[in-house]
């Protein structure tokens, strides 16, 4: 098993920044890839940013340029900096790992971008 714990949600008005961090622990052996995803009231959970064990990237292409997604697997924990807020980026957020073939996520942390 492999517990994620998400934190850095808040609010914060337009332009502005958060960094949500993600931690895992358990069974993180084997973890291969880290991602956020998000979902707002009344729409399917989206992908926004994934990280391989090797370091490569992919986001979505609605937060290319403003969205960083890291990693420190000394601390098991997967970063997520969010710059140039937009109100439609308001949504819960959640990590999610990839181990052996099971996902495992995480219970949210909530972003609200205010215009």
């Amino acid at each position: 098993q492999v517990q994620l714990v998400e934190s850095g949600g808040g609010l914060v008005q337009a332009g502005g920044s958060l960094r949500l961090s993600c931690t895992a622990s358990g069974s993180i052996f084997s973890i291969n890839a880290m991602g956020w995803y998000r979902q707002a009231p009344g729409k399917q959970r989206e992908l926004v940013a994934s990280i391989t064990s090797g370091g490569s990237t992919n986001y979505a292409d609605s937060v290319k340029g403003r969205f960083t997604i890291s990693r420190d697997n000394a601390k098991n924990t997967v970063y997520l900096q969010m710059n140039s807020l937009k109100p439609e980026d308001t949504a819960n957020y959640y990590c999610r790992a990839s181990r052996v073939g099971l996902y495992y996520w995480g219970k949210g942390t909530l972003v609200t971008v205010s215009s």
